[in-house]
C-alpha cells in the first residue's frame, strides 16, 4: 500500500479522505497548508501526493512548482476549479493528474492506482533503464533522464521526457493514442487534449510546429510517430 500526503484544507473533505485511504490500507499524513506540505515532503518519503489548490497561504499552482524542485513524487491535484487552460498550465507544471471535485472514492482510487503504477517502474528496485536511444540528432538517455537535439539539452519536463523517451524507442512506428495513455500516462481513459498539449510542448522544444514536423508526425485519426528528418 501507498504512503500518502493530503494536502487540504477544508476539514470535512480532508477527514473523508483520511478515512477513504486509511480503509484501503494506506499510510495517511495530512496537512492544511502548501507551507506544511513543503516541510513533510522535504522529511517524510511519500508515494504520491494529493493537492487542493484553494490553500490558505499559497495557491496550490505555486505548491506544485515549489513541490517539483524538491521531488518528483507524483501529485494528483483534487480541486473545484474547472478550467480548461488552467488544467492544461497545471499538467504542464508537473502534475500527473487532476481531478475535479466532487469526485467519487472509486474514481480517486483508479487515479492514484494509476499513478503509483506509473512511479514504480521508474521508481527504485525497477527494471534498470535502457541504454540511451538516438534517433537522427536526437539522443534520449533513459537512465539519466537526460535528452539532447544536435549536442545541445533540451529542458523537459517529467511527462515530456516520459512521452519523448516512448516514441523514441520505437522509431518509425506509429503509436495509437490509446497506447500512449496506458503506457505514458498509465491510464485506461482519457482526455486526447492532454497528448496534444504535451506534444505541442515537445515540438516546440525540438525546433518544429504540427505543420512544419521534423521528428515528430501525427497521423491523424491513428497516432504519432517519432522517426528522423528526410
Amino acid at each position: 500500500m501507498a504512503r500518502v500526503l493530503v494536502v487540504e484544507d477544508d476539514q470535512f473533505v480532508r477527514s473523508a479522505l483520511i478515512r477513504h485511504l486509511t480503509e484501503a490500507a494506506h499510510t495517511v499524513r495530512s496537512v492544511g497548508t502548501a507551507l506544511e506540505a513543503l516541510r513533510e515532503v522535504a522529511q517524510v518519503g511519500f508515494d504520491v501526493v494529493i493537492l487542493d489548490l484553494g490553500l490558505p497561504d499559497l495557491d496550490g499552482g505555486e505548491a506544485l512548482k515549489m513541490l517539483r524542485g524538491i521531488t518528483d513524487v507524483p501529485v494528483i491535484i483534487a480541486t473545484a476549479r474547472d478550467d480548461e487552460a488552467e488544467i492544461v498550465r497545471l499538467l504542464n507544471d508537473g502534475a500527473d493528474d487532476y481531478l475535479t471535485k466532487p469526485f467519487s472514492v472509486e474514481h480517486l482510487s483508479a487515479r492514484m492506482a494509476a499513478v503509483l503504477r506509473r512511479s514504480r517502474t521508474t521508481g527504485p528496485g525497477a527494471e534498470p533503464p535502457s541504454p540511451a536511444i538516438r534517433v537522427g540528432g536526437l539522443c534520449v538517455d533513459p537512465l539519466r533522464r537526460q535528452a539532447q537535439l544536435d549536442g545541445c539539452a533540451l529542458d523537459l519536463t517529467r511527462r515530456e521526457f516520459d512521452l519523448l523517451a516512448f516514441l523514441a524507442g520505437r522509431p518509425g512506428v506509429v503509436v495509437a493514442r490509446r497506447e500512449l495513455l496506458a503506457e505514458v500516462w498509465q491510464q485506461s481513459y482519457g482526455d486526447d487534449q492532454t497528448i496534444d498539449v504535451h506534444l505541442s510542448w515537445l515540438r516546440r522544444k525540438l525546433g518544429e510546429t504540427a505543420a512544419r514536423p521534423r521528428y515528430l508526425h501525427t497521423l491523424r485519426g491513428v497516432g504519432v510517430k517519432l522517426e528522423p528528418p528526410q
